[in-house]
């Protein structure tokens, strides 16, 4: 535990990330609000309060709604001009929170609209000046409401840019980059339906944002002489952390952030991989999403960035805080711990001397009901082995499915992905998670299907996609694919081949005392044993009888000597 180390047979605990002291603080755009996303801070955390009271009256002037009146209700957000300064608001406050907590940003980064708050809390806006531009500029965005939309797919700009230029034109443009496959493109609200409607059939994961509008494209054009007026008299200021542009995709000169820079920052491209890949450059590697549901760490994840959120959807109070808050510090980050828990009466206690006892207390068969015949357990967990590996590269599980034959190690792989979704989901028990249930059907969205993936990364050592618990969409189904990249590699083929052999012995006891049968399979064995000795290449057919031996019964087995050897 002390030293980040997975349970042994559990579920593995989030990677550590290389790097200490202070994250960037990152801001995203619309898109992260829900229904009751402050309430429980607004009761539970003074500076939260006290923040959300100070950016309340700073947008006072330019709204004719009470922000807390606003965050306290149980209507849905849906207006462009609410939206984007309430959610600022809450992105500041919780910023205002990280740093109470002493978790220092190293630098800012924000998304679209998340840029008005990373200038504010970077110092390079003040926060009446902030609250000018977001409450502003989200009230001109109405003047463009309900002639277009914004659609997220998983392709590569360039291919998104090359799809849109071969049939749309200039209807559509690619709106934010945020990640080698993962694109936003904007435009006329009939050319984005036929977009998803085209990239759907094809098999390509794309869904319209919540927004009425077209952001950073050409729509927005037709707003810039009036956001050159009300914005005119803005004060920036170099700021006091370093702020990486969106607009630019690098460091910014702090002290150009005028009127033109927030018409050009909704005009143009967000070049977020951009910006974060600068950053990575210059040795961050902890990025702190500042918001009320993390919405960027897909993109986060493609670029290998280690990233946290603050709050979830649904999960607004001090416990899922206090959770981000200490996959923060394992990452990496300096806490304040005493400030944490000030007024609490808790104390650091060393941790107990003598060994974790490692026993089970749950049934392996049920008391009553049907028999379990259909589903094999899976093997114990190989303690040792899982103590004595470093964590994130694999060698533990791999050492245990190095002992283990074909069908335990599925049957290891598949535990391994039930029980870490179990503990992604924070199911109290494993058999919450159907091995055949589709993630989506379990639960499971971007964020915590990231998590999986950095979970079973961790545990296995190999390089998944962010994509991965979608592109093998159940519990079984992502456990084959762990399986088969395992073998891939080369790490499971030479035991593979041991196991069927002893396969293969026990067929051989079944065989008939036929002289000439018996006669025919020695040949054919010492054939194979000579084979070994040259270590010829595998052919491609001969590695395919080999994958149909693996998945193959006793009795396909049999069936295969009688084919290959006329034995009857």
């Amino acid at each position: 535990m002390g030293a980040g180390r997975a349970p042994p047979g559990g579920a593995p605990a989030p990677a550590a990330a290389a790097g200490s002291g202070n994250p960037v603080l990152v801001f995203p755009g619309q898109g992260t609000q829900w229904i009751g996303m402050a309430v429980e801070l607004l009761d539970s955390s003074p500076v939260f309060a006290a923040r959300i009271a100070e950016c309340e009256k700073a947008l006072e002037p330019y709204v004719d709604w009470s922000l807390t009146e606003v965050l306290r209700s149980d209507d849905p957000l849906e207006r462009v001009d609410v939206v984007q300064p309430v959610l600022f608001a809450v992105m500041v406050a919780l910023a205002e929170v990280w740093i109470s907590y002493g978790v220092r940003p190293a630098a800012v980064i924000g998304h679209s609209q998340g840029e008005i708050a990373a200038a504010c809390v970077a110092g390079a806006l003040s926060l009446e000046d902030a609250a000018k531009v977001v409450a502003l500029r989200s009230r001109a965005i109405d003047a463009i409401a309900g002639l277009g939309g914004m659609v997220s797919v998983s392709l590569s700009a360039a291919d998104a840019a090359e799809r849109i230029a071969a049939s749309f034109g200039d209807r559509l443009a690619v709106a934010a980059v945020n990640g080698p496959s993962s694109t936003v493109v904007s435009g006329d609200a009939d050319a984005c339906a036929e977009l998803v409607t085209a990239l759907e059939a094809e098999g390509v994961r794309a869904r319209r944002v919540a927004v009425e509008y077209a952001s950073h494209c050409v729509h927005v054009e037709k707003l810039e002489a009036e956001l050159a007026e009300l914005l005119g008299g803005l004060d920036p200021r170099a700021s006091h952390i370093p702020m990486y542009s969106t607009l630019t995709g690098g460091l910014l000169d702090t002290t150009g952030l005028d009127g033109g820079y927030w018409y050009r920052n909704l005009r143009n491209p967000v070049l977020f991989e951009q910006a974060v890949k600068a950053a990575l450059a210059d040795g961050h590697r902890l990025f702190v999403e500042s918001s009320p549901h993390p919405v960027l760490a897909v993109g986060l994840a493609e670029m290998d960035a280690v990233a946290v959120g603050t709050l979830r959807r649904d999960e607004g109070g001090p416990a899922r805080l206090l959770t981000s808050l200490a996959e923060a510090w394992v990452g990496g980050v300096t806490v304040d711990w005493t400030a944490v828990f000030a007024g609490t009466g808790a104390q650091r206690v060393d941790l107990p001397t003598y060994a974790f006892q490692r026993r089970r207390y749950w049934l392996d068969e049920p008391l009553a009901g049907p028999a379990r015949t259909a589903r094999q357990e899976p093997p114990e967990s190989n303690a040792n082995a899982m103590d004595e590996s470093e964590p994130g590269d694999g060698s533990a599980l791999r050492a245990e499915l190095a002992a283990l034959t074909g069908t335990e190690r599925a049957l290891r792989l598949l535990d391994l992905v039930r029980r870490t979704a179990a503990a992604v989901l924070g199911h109290e028990s494993v058999e919450e998670v159907e091995e055949h249930q589709p993630f989506r059907e379990i639960g499971f969205q971007s964020l915590t299907a990231v998590e999986l993936r950095n979970r079973l990364g961790a545990a296995t050592g190999l390089r998944l996609p962010v994509s991965v618990a979608f592109d093998h969409p159940t519990p079984a189904d992502l456990a084959a694919h762990l399986r088969a990249q395992l073998v891939e590699e080369g790490l499971a083929a030479p035991v593979s081949a041991l196991a069927e052999l002893d396969r293969l012995e026990a067929a051989f006891a079944d065989l008939t005392a036929d002289k000439r049968a018996r006669a025919q399979l020695r040949a054919r064995m010492q054939g194979l044993l000579s084979a070994l000795d040259d270590e010829p290449e595998p052919t491609e057919a001969a590695a395919g009888v080999a994958e149909q031996l693996q998945a193959a019964s006793a009795a396909e087995v049999l069936a295969f000597i009688d084919n290959e050897l006329g034995t009857s």
